[in-house]
This record gives structure tokens, sequence and C-alpha cells, in this order.
């Protein structure tokens, strides 16, 4: 028994040896060695997604702040590897566990840091964004804003931006796209616009307005977009892009008049040589500096905390509205001090140059005309400029721009009235002051000197020439491009709009002129039944909503769509609803399409002007709406999208 129990045991322990014989102790450990599989497996994948996540979220944040993800060397050796490994890197520090699994910790496949891997994260990202901005439209009738500049790479960009009211009755202006375009005729921006909104199931006939800047290729009558929109929504309106530059197309209508024209050539060379230097900056400001020490000893101004400050030459800039009217404010306001710098150069230049332009300056710089066309053109800026600034808001209600526009329209023909005489009079005053020769408004004016003085005109006066060749000749050119870029909103839409306003306890309420509205101005969206209808409806309307208290104090339809939509009465006056949210499409006061340009320029600069098209779409969709959308996005929902792309391997 005792052999046999023995011979058993050695038996066995040569099969636990034995690793080919299916052993005892291999059995038993097969669950423990599942187990370290699953656990290795499931720490593998943990791993994965944690530096999958820090990835997403440098990515991001990068986006956000319209950084660039990469320089041009990524080599190891580096000291800075670009934004996007260095954002990591320093993360990383901030955990042991991230450490050990980032960058040269990581698996040569799935470091997540290559170029192909920031593309495909931001392409989610925008992706997702257009398909937030399509869900928001749902079924909506929208409006196209589109606009042109070229990049710094110098390619023609076209924006497209939508506007339209969504469920909840908030206006929503989304940028949503931005195409190069090689030809700028407007078949292929059409067809260019066509394919974006297809690519996403817009339908072109629910387009429901247009909005350009007024360049020919857009508002061409016959073969601009808007007539090539027109063919297949002709109830797409047209607005002017209020926002597009109007304070530059007003000073290009001034320019009409040739003086005008040569006004401000001088006056960007006055200032180009008075702070042309730092040098020159510093005179510029110790002048002004004593000046104000002068006139406070002797009680000219008045003193205060903020106040006489000391600045410098404001140069006009083309993208920047109002820069003009600053421009001609800040030369008044250092007049003294201008002169003061001029002279010295004139006097102490280093070369022959410094000297013949200072004193060209300066002669300029001291005749009455030139002064006077100075205070002209700031009269008018100071109307106009105001409608301007109003116009940069991110969005307006259509009523409110209308009566801004026409209020502007009424300072501007009061100035022709009634402006020459206070004007003529506050330039006396400043010649006086400044020692500048006055001229003799009662002599007689002559064109030319030697041969050519000879007009064949009637013959004028000094004064008749500078208040009708220049004063009236300037206002008219301005009256006349307001007219011409905000003709297209015309009286009777307008008058019939007004009867929507819930302004003054809906005091322009008109059963009549909101019928006629809908007949006229929207027969596709409403049907000879539902006008009918829409009658019976604002019958009811007029006694409820118009008597109610939570709508006495509305003062823009917008307020009204979105408090039809909080009270649940746009289900009782559907039809009301549907007309309020169409005259809210209209495009009126919006600078979003500069703002995309803007945008542009942050993120497409000199150094990273070989930034591919759709790299760039990306990006402004991604910088543009980072906070109300992007926010919305969970870091599992991108991730998992990330892992459908394709099959990737993690090991």
């Amino acid at each position: 028994m005792v052999d046999e129990h023995a011979s058993k045991c050695s038996r066995i322990q040569s099969e636990e040896i034995d690793h080919d014989s299916g052993s005892c102790e291999q059995i038993c450990e097969f669950p423990i060695n599942k187990q370290d599989e699953i656990r290795r497996v499931y720490l593998k994948e943990e791993n994965n997604r944690l530096r999958l996540k820090t990835s997403i979220e440098c990515a991001r944040w990068l986006a956000f702040q319209a950084c660039a993800f990469r320089g041009h060397d990524k080599s190891l050796d580096l000291k800075n590897r670009g934004n996007f490994i260095e954002l990591i890197k320093f993360t990383s520090t901030f955990n042991d566990k991230l450490a050990s699994v980032v960058l040269e910790n990581a698996p040569r496949n799935a470091k997540y840091t290559s170029p192909t891997f920031q593309k495909e994260i931001l392409h989610i990202l925008a992706s997702n964004v257009r398909n937030a901005i399509r869900e928001e439209i749902g079924d909506a009738k929208f409006c196209i804003l589109v606009d042109e500049a070229r990049d710094e790479s110098k390619r023609e960009k076209m924006t497209i931006i939508l506007r339209f009211v969504d469920k909840n009755g908030f206006i929503k202006e989304r940028f949503f796209h931005v195409v190069h375009v090689r030809d700028t005729t407007a078949l292929i921006l059409k067809k260019e616009i066509c394919a974006v909104l297809s690519r996403y199931n817009l339908h072109i006939e629910n387009i429901q307005g247009q909005g350009y800047d007024g360049a020919s290729n857009m508002r061409g009558e016959w073969n601009g977009l808007e007539a090539l929109i027109l063919k297949e929504c002709p109830y797409a309106y047209y607005v002017h892009c209020m926002a597009h530059k109007l304070q530059l197309a007003l000073v290009t209508s001034s320019r009409e008049v040739k003086v005008v024209h040569q006004f401000f050539d001088h006056l960007t060379n006055i200032i180009n040589i008075v702070v042309g230097s730092s040098k020159r900056n510093d005179e510029l400001q110790y002048a002004q500096g004593e000046q104000i020490e002068n006139m406070i000893a002797s009680n000219e101004i008045e003193t205060g905390r903020g106040a006489n400050q000391i600045g410098t030459l404001q140069r006009a800039r083309d993208t920047r509205w109002g820069s003009h009217f600053q421009s001609i404010c800040s030369l008044i306001k250092m007049f003294d001090a201008t002169c003061k710098v001029i002279n010295n150069i004139s006097e102490e230049g280093t070369n022959y140059k410094q000297h013949v332009d200072a004193e060209g300056a300066y002669l300029v710089l001291t005749l009455f005309e030139f002064v006077l066309i100075l205070y002209m053109m700031k009269e008018i800026m100071r109307i106009t400029n105001i409608l301007c600034q109003a116009l940069q808001q991110y969005s307006q209600d259509f009523l409110n721009v209308v009566h801004l526009v026409s209020t502007t329209k009424s300072l501007i023909q009061k100035l022709r009235d009634g402006g020459w005489e206070p004007l003529l009079a506050s330039v006396t005053s400043f010649c006086g002051h400044h020692e500048i020769d006055i001229l003799d408004l009662n002599a007689r004016y002559t064109k030319a000197r030697g041969r050519y003085h000879h007009q064949d005109e009637v013959l004028t006066t000094t004064k008749h020439h500078l208040k009708i060749n220049i004063f009236i000749v300037a206002i008219d050119f301005q009256l006349q491009e307001l007219n011409s870029r905000f003709y297209e909103l015309t009286a009777d839409l307008l008058t019939l709009s007004l009867a929507l306003n819930p302004k003054d306890a809906f005091r322009s309420f008109k059963i009549s002129d909101i019928c006629n509205l809908a007949e006229n101005y929207y027969p596709q969206d409403f049907t000879e039944h539902e006008i009918c209808l829409l009658k019976h409806q604002l019958q009811h309307y007029e006694l409820d909503v118009t008597k109610h208290p939570d709508f006495q104090n509305m003062g823009t339809i917008s307020e009204l769509c979105k408090g039809l939509e909080i009270s649940r009465k746009y289900k009782f006056y559907h039809l009301i609803d549907r007309l309020i949210r169409l005259v809210l499409t209209l495009p009126v006061s919006t600078a979003i399409t500069k703002r995309a340009f803007s945008a542009m320029k942050l993120l497409k600069t000199r150094f990273r002007n070989r930034m591919e098209d759709k790299i760039l779409a990306d990006n402004m969709i991604v910088y543009i709406k980072k906070k109300d959308i992007i926010g919305n996005f969970t870091m599992e929902m991108i991730m998992d999208e990330f892992y459908s792309m394709k099959n990737r391997r993690q090991t």
C-alpha cells in the first residue's frame, strides 16, 4: 500500500514538471491566467482611452484659442516640438498615471499625436457643429448671408452664414462654412452654395432671404447671385448687408467730390509724416502735453479724472468701422501739436525729402479749404458713425434698424438744409484761433491759374464754390449712397411689417396690413384658405395678445416671437407665428460675416499660410462656435465617433 502511494505521488510530481502533459497544476492555474489576461486587456483599453482623451482635450483647447497645433519641425531633440505635443507634455506633469501612457510611453501606433489625428478630431468637432446647426434649423425657412475675402495665401474665400428663427423663437445667425472659390462669378458662387446646402440636406427652396455686400457679381440685377437665387426662390428677398464697411462706403462716396478725395490723401500723408517714427510720435505727445498744461494754466479747459489724456494721431484703417471719423477728430484735437512737429521736421530734417514733405504738409494743413473740409467731414461722419457702430452688433431687430437708417437720413438732410452757417462759423473761429488766413468768401472763384483760368460756367464766388460744389455735393453723395444701399427696404414692406411691431402696446397693429403682408410678400407660404384663416386668428389675437399684460412692455418683433413661444400661444396663432418668423428671417444688421473673416485672419496667419482649405473651414467653425454649441458635446461622444471612423490597432 505504501509503495503504491509513493509511486502515485512521484508520478503526479513528474506530471507537474512535464509542461507538455495536462497537469493538475496547469488546470488549477488556468482561471488565474485568464483573469490576468482580461485585466491586462482592460488596462490597455483604459490607458488607450486616457491617452485619446488627453489628446482630444489638447486639440480642442488649441482650436478654441486659435493656436497653431504644430511647428515646422517636430524632431525629438528639439526643446519646443509644437503647441500640441508641448501641451500634452505639460498636462502630463500633473498626473503620474497620465505621464506613464502618453508620448514616448505610448505604443508606436497609438500615440494620437500625428497631424492626421489632429485633422480627424477637428473634422469630428466641425461636423458635429454643422449637424447641430442643421437640427436647429429643422424645416424652418432660412436666409443666407454671403461675403468674400482673401486669406493670407491670397486665396479667395466665401463665407456662408445662415440666419433663421429656431423653435424657441430666438433669432440665430450661424457661421456654417467657408469655401475656396477659384472663380468669383455668380454662377460659380451659386454652385458652391448649393453644394454646401445639399451636403447637409438644406433645401434651396427654403431660402427666404439673401444678404450680400453689394458687389456686382452678387447684387447684379440680371446675372448676379441675387438674380440666380431668385429664379429658384422668387420670394428670397434681398437685403443689403448693412454691416459691410458702411463707413468706408460713405467715405468712398464723398470722394466723388475731387477736393474731398484730395483731402483724404493729404490727411493720410500728414499723419504718416507726424507719426511715421517713434521719435516724431514722442515729439507730438510732448507738444500736446505742453499745450494741455498751458490751457489748464489759463483756465481754457477743465480738469478732472480721466480728462485731457495725451493721445496720438490715428490712422484710418480699412478694417475698422468709424476709423476715418476717429482720424479726423484726433487731428482737430491735436492741430497745434501737429503743426509744431511738422515745423520742427521742416527745419531739422536729416535730408531734403523730409524738408520738402514737411513744408508741403504744413501748407496744406493751414489752408482754409482744408480746415473747412476737415470740419465738414467731421459733422457728416458724426451722424453716420452712430449707424455704423450700431450695425456692428451681433444682431438687431429688423424694424429698429430701419428706424435708425431713417433717422440718419433725416439728420444728414437737416445738415444739408441748415448746417452751412454753423459750419462756416466754427471753421472761421478755428482759423482765427490758429492764425490761418481766412478766405474772402465774396471774391471771385477761379479753378486754375495762368492760361487755364478761363471758366466755361457762370462766374461764382468762393462762398458759392465752398457751399454748393463741396458742402452740398458731398452731402448729396452721402444721401445717394444710403438710398442705394437701403432702397430694397421698400416703403410698402416696411409699412406692412410695422403692423406686427409690439412697441407702444401694439400701437401700429392693423389686421388689414398683416393680411396684405402675408398675401403680397409670402404667397408661397400661405394658401388662400390660410389667408382667410389668418384674418380670423388676428381678430382673436387683437383681443387676446395685444391686451395681455405680459406683452405690453415688448419693443421688438423678436421679443414678441419669444413671448408667443414661452406663453404657448403660438399653438393658437400658428399662422401669425409663421408670418413673424418669416419677417425675422430677413437679414438686417449683422456683422457676423466680417467677424468670420476676422477669425480667418487669426487662424491662417503668415506663419500658417499653407493651411489646407478643409482644415481652415473646420478650424473656423470650431473657433467661432466654441461656447454655444461645442460645449454640449461630451468627451465620450467624441471618442466613440473617433473609434467608429475606421478600425484602429491599439497595441
